[in-house]
Protein backbone atom coordinates (compact mmCIF):
# COMPACT_ATOMS: atom_id res chain seq x y z
CA UNK A 1 0.00 0.00 0.00
CA UNK A 2 1.41 3.24 -1.07
CA UNK A 3 1.37 5.93 1.52
CA UNK A 4 -0.32 9.22 0.66
CA UNK A 5 1.52 12.38 1.61
CA UNK A 6 -0.59 15.53 1.71
CA UNK A 7 0.77 19.05 2.02
CA UNK A 8 -1.68 21.62 3.22
CA UNK A 9 -0.97 25.14 1.94
CA UNK A 10 -2.13 27.88 4.28
CA UNK A 11 -1.92 31.61 3.60
CA UNK A 12 0.98 33.27 5.33
CA UNK A 13 -0.06 35.27 8.35
CA UNK A 14 -0.52 38.96 7.56
CA UNK A 15 2.32 41.06 8.84
CA UNK A 16 1.29 43.66 11.36
CA UNK A 17 1.85 47.23 10.25
CA UNK A 18 4.30 49.32 12.20
CA UNK A 19 3.21 52.61 13.81
CA UNK A 20 4.81 54.52 10.96
CA UNK A 21 2.97 52.45 8.34
CA UNK A 22 -0.28 52.86 10.28
CA UNK A 23 0.20 56.62 9.96
CA UNK A 24 0.23 56.31 6.17
CA UNK A 25 -2.93 54.16 6.22
CA UNK A 26 -4.60 56.64 8.58
CA UNK A 27 -3.80 59.56 6.27
CA UNK A 28 -5.04 57.62 3.23
CA UNK A 29 -8.33 56.79 4.97
CA UNK A 30 -8.98 60.38 6.10
CA UNK A 31 -8.39 61.79 2.62
CA UNK A 32 -10.47 59.00 1.09
CA UNK A 33 -13.50 59.88 3.21
CA UNK A 34 -13.10 63.68 3.18
CA UNK A 35 -11.71 64.90 -0.13
CA UNK A 36 -14.11 67.07 -2.12
CA UNK A 37 -13.68 65.25 -5.45
CA UNK A 38 -13.94 61.43 -5.23
CA UNK A 39 -13.72 61.23 -9.02
CA UNK A 40 -10.26 62.78 -8.88
CA UNK A 41 -9.18 60.18 -6.32
CA UNK A 42 -10.44 57.47 -8.66
CA UNK A 43 -8.62 59.06 -11.60
CA UNK A 44 -5.26 58.92 -9.81
CA UNK A 45 -5.88 55.30 -8.66
CA UNK A 46 -6.03 56.28 -5.01
CA UNK A 47 -6.14 52.69 -3.70
CA UNK A 48 -3.10 51.78 -5.74
CA UNK A 49 -1.25 54.80 -4.34
CA UNK A 50 -1.80 53.49 -0.82
CA UNK A 51 -0.34 50.10 -1.73
CA UNK A 52 2.57 51.74 -3.54
CA UNK A 53 3.30 53.89 -0.49
CA UNK A 54 3.35 50.88 1.81
CA UNK A 55 5.82 49.10 -0.44
CA UNK A 56 8.47 51.72 0.34
CA UNK A 57 10.63 51.46 3.48
CA UNK A 58 8.71 53.15 6.28
CA UNK A 59 10.45 52.68 9.61
CA UNK A 60 10.15 56.19 11.07
CA UNK A 61 7.75 59.11 11.26
CA UNK A 62 9.88 61.09 8.81
CA UNK A 63 9.67 58.28 6.26
CA UNK A 64 5.91 58.12 6.85
CA UNK A 65 5.58 61.86 6.18
CA UNK A 66 7.61 61.49 2.98
CA UNK A 67 5.41 58.58 1.88
CA UNK A 68 2.22 60.55 2.59
CA UNK A 69 3.49 63.55 0.63
CA UNK A 70 4.36 61.27 -2.31
CA UNK A 71 0.92 59.67 -2.08
CA UNK A 72 -0.88 63.05 -2.09
CA UNK A 73 1.11 64.60 -4.96
CA UNK A 74 -0.78 62.91 -7.87
CA UNK A 75 -4.08 64.45 -6.66
CA UNK A 76 -2.76 67.75 -7.98
CA UNK A 77 -4.28 69.86 -5.21
CA UNK A 78 -1.64 72.06 -3.50
CA UNK A 79 -4.05 72.78 -0.64
CA UNK A 80 -4.41 69.12 0.33
CA UNK A 81 -1.12 68.48 2.03
CA UNK A 82 0.79 66.78 4.81
CA UNK A 83 1.57 68.93 7.85
CA UNK A 84 4.47 67.75 9.94
CA UNK A 85 4.05 68.28 13.70
CA UNK A 86 5.73 71.68 13.84
CA UNK A 87 3.83 72.87 10.74
CA UNK A 88 0.52 71.60 12.14
CA UNK A 89 1.14 73.29 15.50
CA UNK A 90 2.04 76.56 13.77
CA UNK A 91 -1.05 76.49 11.58
CA UNK A 92 -3.27 75.75 14.56
CA UNK A 93 -1.73 78.63 16.50
CA UNK A 94 -2.33 80.93 13.52
CA UNK A 95 -6.05 80.18 13.68
CA UNK A 96 -5.99 81.38 17.30
CA UNK A 97 -4.40 84.70 16.32
CA UNK A 98 -0.89 83.95 17.56
CA UNK A 99 2.29 82.60 15.98
CA UNK A 100 5.78 81.76 17.16
CA UNK A 101 8.34 83.43 14.95
CA UNK A 102 9.95 86.81 14.26
CA UNK A 103 6.86 88.82 13.31
CA UNK A 104 7.40 89.70 9.66
CA UNK A 105 4.62 90.11 7.11
CA UNK A 106 6.08 89.26 3.71
CA UNK A 107 5.05 89.95 0.14
CA UNK A 108 6.37 89.97 -3.42
CA UNK A 109 7.69 93.28 -4.71
CA UNK A 110 6.01 94.48 -7.88
CA UNK A 111 8.27 94.23 -10.90
CA UNK A 112 11.01 91.84 -9.83
CA UNK A 113 8.94 89.60 -7.51
CA UNK A 114 11.60 89.72 -4.80
CA UNK A 115 10.47 88.74 -1.29
CA UNK A 116 10.23 91.88 0.82
CA UNK A 117 8.93 92.95 4.21
CA UNK A 118 5.43 94.41 4.07
CA UNK A 119 5.63 95.38 7.72
CA UNK A 120 6.96 94.07 11.03
CA UNK A 121 4.33 93.29 13.63
CA UNK A 122 4.29 95.59 16.62
CA UNK A 123 6.40 94.44 19.60
CA UNK A 124 7.88 91.57 17.55
CA UNK A 125 11.55 90.52 17.31
CA UNK A 126 11.66 92.02 13.82
CA UNK A 127 10.29 95.36 15.04
CA UNK A 128 12.73 95.39 17.95
CA UNK A 129 15.60 94.82 15.48
CA UNK A 130 14.52 97.86 13.44
CA UNK A 131 13.60 95.96 10.26
CA UNK A 132 11.54 98.33 8.13
CA UNK A 133 8.98 98.04 5.36
CA UNK A 134 10.54 97.41 1.96
CA UNK A 135 13.51 95.43 3.31
CA UNK A 136 14.40 92.57 0.97
CA UNK A 137 14.86 89.07 2.41
CA UNK A 138 17.99 87.61 0.80
CA UNK A 139 18.58 84.42 2.82
CA UNK A 140 17.14 82.55 5.78
CA UNK A 141 19.68 80.44 7.67
CA UNK A 142 21.90 80.54 4.60
CA UNK A 143 19.21 79.40 2.14
CA UNK A 144 18.45 81.91 -0.66
CA UNK A 145 14.94 83.32 -0.49
CA UNK A 146 14.40 82.70 -4.21
CA UNK A 147 14.97 79.00 -3.55
CA UNK A 148 12.56 78.93 -0.60
CA UNK A 149 9.84 80.98 -2.30
CA UNK A 150 7.36 83.18 -0.43
CA UNK A 151 5.64 80.41 1.55
CA UNK A 152 8.91 78.60 2.24
CA UNK A 153 10.55 81.77 3.51
CA UNK A 154 7.63 82.47 5.83
CA UNK A 155 7.74 78.90 7.12
CA UNK A 156 11.50 79.11 7.83
CA UNK A 157 10.96 82.25 9.90
CA UNK A 158 8.57 80.39 12.20
CA UNK A 159 9.81 77.95 14.81
CA UNK A 160 9.95 77.13 18.51
CA UNK A 161 10.10 80.04 20.95
CA UNK A 162 13.67 80.68 22.05
CA UNK A 163 15.27 79.38 18.85
CA UNK A 164 17.38 81.59 16.58
CA UNK A 165 17.12 82.37 12.88
CA UNK A 166 19.77 84.15 10.82
CA UNK A 167 18.49 86.57 8.18
CA UNK A 168 20.43 88.14 5.34
CA UNK A 169 18.67 91.40 4.46
CA UNK A 170 18.94 94.42 2.23
CA UNK A 171 17.23 97.52 3.57
CA UNK A 172 15.75 99.97 1.05
CA UNK A 173 18.65 101.75 -0.66
CA UNK A 174 21.04 99.96 1.69
CA UNK A 175 23.75 97.32 1.69
CA UNK A 176 23.24 93.61 2.52
CA UNK A 177 23.45 92.88 6.25
CA UNK A 178 22.84 89.95 8.56
CA UNK A 179 20.77 89.89 11.73
CA UNK A 180 20.21 87.08 14.23
CA UNK A 181 16.69 87.07 15.68
CA UNK A 182 15.21 85.13 18.61
CA UNK A 183 11.84 83.63 17.80
CA UNK A 184 9.03 84.21 20.28
CA UNK A 185 5.24 84.15 20.43
CA UNK A 186 3.82 87.12 18.57
CA UNK A 187 0.30 88.50 18.61
CA UNK A 188 -0.77 88.70 14.96
CA UNK A 189 -3.14 91.62 15.69
CA UNK A 190 -5.50 90.53 12.92
CA UNK A 191 -7.90 93.48 13.42
CA UNK A 192 -6.86 97.13 13.47
CA UNK A 193 -9.06 100.21 13.23
CA UNK A 194 -8.99 103.98 13.50
CA UNK A 195 -10.72 107.09 12.23
CA UNK A 196 -9.44 109.24 9.39
CA UNK A 197 -10.46 112.58 7.96
CA UNK A 198 -11.07 113.14 4.27
CA UNK A 199 -12.46 116.32 2.71
CA UNK A 200 -14.27 117.25 5.92
CA UNK A 201 -15.74 113.78 6.47
CA UNK A 202 -14.99 111.35 9.30
CA UNK A 203 -14.40 107.84 7.97
CA UNK A 204 -13.67 104.60 9.73
CA UNK A 205 -10.81 102.35 8.67
CA UNK A 206 -11.01 98.64 9.53
CA UNK A 207 -8.21 96.29 8.47
CA UNK A 208 -8.46 92.50 8.83
CA UNK A 209 -5.21 90.68 8.05
CA UNK A 210 -6.50 87.14 8.60
CA UNK A 211 -9.55 85.29 9.91
CA UNK A 212 -8.73 83.63 13.22
CA UNK A 213 -10.88 82.73 16.22
CA UNK A 214 -10.75 86.16 17.94
CA UNK A 215 -11.56 88.14 14.78
CA UNK A 216 -15.41 88.26 14.89
CA UNK A 217 -15.43 89.67 18.42
CA UNK A 218 -12.59 92.08 17.62
CA UNK A 219 -14.50 93.34 14.57
CA UNK A 220 -17.63 93.74 16.70
CA UNK A 221 -15.69 95.83 19.23
CA UNK A 222 -13.99 97.92 16.54
CA UNK A 223 -17.27 98.73 14.81
CA UNK A 224 -18.92 99.57 18.13
CA UNK A 225 -16.14 102.07 18.85
CA UNK A 226 -16.21 103.57 15.35
CA UNK A 227 -19.98 104.05 15.38
CA UNK A 228 -20.17 105.38 18.94
CA UNK A 229 -21.66 108.84 19.33
CA UNK A 230 -19.18 109.98 21.98
CA UNK A 231 -15.70 111.36 21.51
CA UNK A 232 -15.10 112.39 17.92
CA UNK A 233 -18.52 111.14 16.90
CA UNK A 234 -19.73 108.27 14.71
CA UNK A 235 -18.18 107.64 11.32
CA UNK A 236 -19.94 108.60 8.09
CA UNK A 237 -18.50 105.73 6.05
CA UNK A 238 -16.25 102.69 6.45
CA UNK A 239 -13.18 101.51 4.54
CA UNK A 240 -12.77 97.75 4.97
CA UNK A 241 -9.22 96.69 4.10
CA UNK A 242 -8.77 93.03 3.11
CA UNK A 243 -5.43 93.46 1.34
CA UNK A 244 -3.00 90.59 1.96
CA UNK A 245 -5.64 88.71 3.95
CA UNK A 246 -4.93 85.17 2.78
CA UNK A 247 -7.92 83.68 4.60
CA UNK A 248 -7.89 81.52 7.69
CA UNK A 249 -10.96 80.16 9.43
CA UNK A 250 -13.95 80.20 7.10
CA UNK A 251 -16.30 80.34 10.10
CA UNK A 252 -14.66 83.57 11.24
CA UNK A 253 -15.02 85.09 7.78
CA UNK A 254 -18.69 84.09 7.66
CA UNK A 255 -19.28 85.66 11.08
CA UNK A 256 -17.82 88.97 9.90
CA UNK A 257 -19.94 88.84 6.75
CA UNK A 258 -22.99 88.19 8.91
CA UNK A 259 -22.27 91.42 10.77
CA UNK A 260 -22.10 93.51 7.59
CA UNK A 261 -24.93 92.00 5.53
CA UNK A 262 -28.55 92.45 6.58
CA UNK A 263 -30.10 89.07 5.77
CA UNK A 264 -28.30 88.86 2.42
CA UNK A 265 -26.76 85.63 1.05
CA UNK A 266 -23.08 85.18 1.92
CA UNK A 267 -21.83 82.11 0.05
CA UNK A 268 -22.83 78.81 -1.53
CA UNK A 269 -20.73 75.75 -0.73
CA UNK A 270 -20.66 72.42 -2.58
CA UNK A 271 -19.47 69.30 -0.76
CA UNK A 272 -18.05 66.02 -2.09
CA UNK A 273 -21.52 64.76 -2.87
CA UNK A 274 -22.29 67.81 -5.00
CA UNK A 275 -24.80 69.01 -2.42
CA UNK A 276 -25.05 72.79 -2.33
CA UNK A 277 -25.65 74.68 0.91
CA UNK A 278 -26.42 78.40 0.90
CA UNK A 279 -25.25 80.50 3.84
CA UNK A 280 -27.48 83.45 4.62
CA UNK A 281 -26.78 86.39 6.92
CA UNK A 282 -29.16 86.94 9.80
CA UNK A 283 -31.37 90.06 9.78
CA UNK A 284 -29.72 93.15 11.20
CA UNK A 285 -26.06 94.13 11.05
CA UNK A 286 -23.31 95.73 13.11
CA UNK A 287 -22.80 98.52 10.59
CA UNK A 288 -25.20 99.49 7.84
CA UNK A 289 -23.68 102.71 6.54
CA UNK A 290 -21.75 103.38 3.32
CA UNK A 291 -18.58 101.38 2.86
CA UNK A 292 -15.84 100.56 0.39
CA UNK A 293 -13.60 97.48 0.45
CA UNK A 294 -9.93 97.31 -0.55
CA UNK A 295 -8.63 94.06 -2.09
CA UNK A 296 -5.49 92.89 -3.88
CA UNK A 297 -3.78 89.74 -5.15
CA UNK A 298 -3.13 88.74 -1.53
CA UNK A 299 -6.87 88.66 -0.78
CA UNK A 300 -7.72 84.97 -0.80
CA UNK A 301 -10.06 82.23 0.42
CA UNK A 302 -12.22 83.37 3.37
CA UNK A 303 -11.50 87.03 2.60
CA UNK A 304 -12.65 86.43 -0.99
CA UNK A 305 -15.87 84.92 0.37
CA UNK A 306 -16.47 88.15 2.28
CA UNK A 307 -15.46 90.40 -0.62
CA UNK A 308 -17.61 88.45 -3.09
CA UNK A 309 -20.66 88.64 -0.83
CA UNK A 310 -20.25 92.39 -0.32
CA UNK A 311 -19.88 92.96 -4.06
CA UNK A 312 -22.70 90.67 -5.20
CA UNK A 313 -25.18 92.18 -2.74
CA UNK A 314 -24.27 95.75 -3.70
CA UNK A 315 -23.37 96.34 -0.07
CA UNK A 316 -19.86 97.57 -0.91
CA UNK A 317 -17.86 98.31 -4.01
CA UNK A 318 -14.44 96.71 -4.24
CA UNK A 319 -11.35 98.76 -5.11
CA UNK A 320 -7.76 97.69 -5.73
CA UNK A 321 -6.62 94.79 -7.90
CA UNK A 322 -7.90 91.33 -8.80
CA UNK A 323 -7.99 88.92 -5.86
CA UNK A 324 -6.02 85.68 -5.61
CA UNK A 325 -8.67 83.16 -6.74
CA UNK A 326 -8.91 80.41 -4.13
CA UNK A 327 -12.40 78.94 -4.26
CA UNK A 328 -11.65 75.82 -2.22
CA UNK A 329 -12.21 75.21 1.48
CA UNK A 330 -9.92 73.07 3.62
CA UNK A 331 -10.28 71.46 7.01
CA UNK A 332 -7.46 70.61 9.40
CA UNK A 333 -7.37 66.98 10.56
CA UNK A 334 -4.97 65.83 13.26
CA UNK A 335 -3.12 62.53 12.90
CA UNK A 336 -2.33 60.25 15.81
CA UNK A 337 1.29 61.38 16.26
CA UNK A 338 0.73 65.13 16.44
CA UNK A 339 1.08 65.76 12.72
CA UNK A 340 -1.91 66.61 10.57
CA UNK A 341 -3.52 67.01 7.18
CA UNK A 342 -5.04 69.96 5.39
CA UNK A 343 -7.74 68.47 3.14
CA UNK A 344 -9.92 70.26 0.59
CA UNK A 345 -13.48 69.38 1.59
CA UNK A 346 -15.67 71.84 -0.34
CA UNK A 347 -15.86 74.39 -3.13
CA UNK A 348 -17.56 77.71 -2.81
CA UNK A 349 -19.35 80.09 -5.15
CA UNK A 350 -20.22 83.74 -4.55
CA UNK A 351 -23.94 84.47 -4.02
CA UNK A 352 -24.40 85.23 -7.73
CA UNK A 353 -22.91 81.83 -8.62
CA UNK A 354 -19.37 82.90 -9.56
CA UNK A 355 -16.69 80.23 -9.27
CA UNK A 356 -13.54 82.20 -8.49
CA UNK A 357 -11.07 79.28 -8.33
CA UNK A 358 -7.97 80.34 -10.30
CA UNK A 359 -9.84 83.43 -11.51
CA UNK A 360 -10.24 85.74 -8.54
CA UNK A 361 -12.64 88.64 -8.20
CA UNK A 362 -12.31 91.73 -10.38
CA UNK A 363 -12.79 94.88 -8.28
CA UNK A 364 -15.28 97.54 -9.31
CA UNK A 365 -12.49 100.13 -9.33
CA UNK A 366 -8.93 99.26 -10.38
CA UNK A 367 -6.42 101.36 -8.47
CA UNK A 368 -3.10 102.47 -10.01
CA UNK A 369 0.06 100.39 -9.82
CA UNK A 370 2.53 100.00 -8.27
CA UNK A 371 0.59 98.97 -5.24
CA UNK A 372 1.59 100.54 -1.90
CA UNK A 373 3.84 98.13 -0.06
CA UNK A 374 2.59 98.86 3.46
CA UNK A 375 -1.21 98.94 3.89
CA UNK A 376 -2.25 101.78 6.20
CA UNK A 377 1.29 103.17 6.18
CA UNK A 378 2.24 106.78 5.53
CA UNK A 379 2.59 106.17 1.79
CA UNK A 380 -0.63 104.19 1.34
CA UNK A 381 -2.04 105.89 -1.76
CA UNK A 382 -4.71 103.20 -2.10
CA UNK A 383 -6.19 104.03 1.31
CA UNK A 384 -6.27 107.67 0.22
CA UNK A 385 -7.96 106.70 -3.07
CA UNK A 386 -10.52 104.60 -1.16
CA UNK A 387 -11.32 107.59 1.06
CA UNK A 388 -11.81 109.79 -2.01
CA UNK A 389 -14.13 107.21 -3.59
CA UNK A 390 -16.13 106.85 -0.39
CA UNK A 391 -16.49 110.62 0.09
CA UNK A 392 -17.79 110.88 -3.49
CA UNK A 393 -20.37 108.24 -2.63
CA UNK A 394 -21.41 110.17 0.47
CA UNK A 395 -21.85 113.32 -1.64
CA UNK A 396 -24.02 111.57 -4.25
CA UNK A 397 -25.44 108.36 -2.75
CA UNK A 398 -26.74 105.97 -5.36
CA UNK A 399 -25.22 107.92 -8.24
CA UNK A 400 -21.68 106.56 -8.08
CA UNK A 401 -21.30 103.69 -10.61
Amino acid sequence: MTGLCLQLWLPAPALALSDAQQLVVEAWRLVNQSYVDPAQLEAVQWRHLRQKALETPIASSVQAYDAIETMLAPIGDPYTRMLRPEEYATLRSNTQGRVTGVGLQLGLRAGDQRIVVIAPLDASPAADAGIVSGTEILKVDGIPAEVLGLEGTAARLRGPAGSDVLLALRAPAGQPTEVLLDRREVDLQPVRSHRLQSDGHTLGYLRITQFSEPVPQQVRSALAELTAAGGSGPIEGLILDLRNNSGGLVAAGLAVADGLLDGEPIVETQDRGGIAARQQATPGCLYGGPMLTLVNAGTASASEILAGALQDSGRSRLAGSRTFGKGLIQTLINLSDGSGLAVTVARYLTPSGRDIQNQGIEPDVLLPQPEPLEPDGDGDTWRQAAATLLVAELAAPGLVP
